[in-house]
């Protein structure tokens, strides 16, 4: 079983994307069985609450099932537990690193990472843009399952 866990600031709208897409691109390949796909905050200001309308309403646009949630805290046990914790920014990733006593086992990445792109996930909070940042998470998630199944 491999586990993912995606993190932004609130988990109401990168990470659930991302999760959401993960999953479906796991389960489209048949491997729903060999992943665990998970997403948190790293920060508190949305604990409880569900996925932006923005992020609910780009990936019914897309044809993606969005995975039931409510917006929850990562934890500092979730870095023992996951293969892989992915950030959608540097400010996520600093907060990840924080939370989990640091990243002695190497499993925090930065999203775009993956796909080679020296660059933050459009954070669409601020900008609004939902179609920007389902272009970055689609690209991420696309790069991170491509690398996970060349080296399993």
């Amino acid at each position: 079983m491999i586990k993912v866990m995606f993190v932004c600031h609130g988990n109401i709208c990168r990470s659930p994307m991302a999760q959401s897409y993960f999953q479906n691109l796991v389960n489209e390949k048949g491997l729903a069985d060999s992943f665990q796909v998970e997403s948190a905050a790293a920060r508190r200001d949305e604990i409880g609450n569900p996925p932006h309308h923005g992020t609910v309403g780009k990936l019914k646009e897309m044809g993606v099932p969005l995975v039931p949630h409510r917006a929850t805290l990562l934890k500092k046990e979730d870095y023992d537990y996951f293969d892989y914790l992915i950030g959608m920014d540097d400010a996520n990733i600093a907060d990840m690193k924080r939370i989990c006593g640091g990243d002695k086992d190497g499993k925090i990445f930065k999203m775009l990472d993956f796909a080679q792109i020296k660059r933050d996930v459009a954070d669409p909070w601020f900008t609004g843009d939902f179609d920007a940042t389902w272009n970055d998470v689609s690209l991420g998630c696309n790069a991170l399952l491509e690398l996970i199944l060349k080296n399993k």
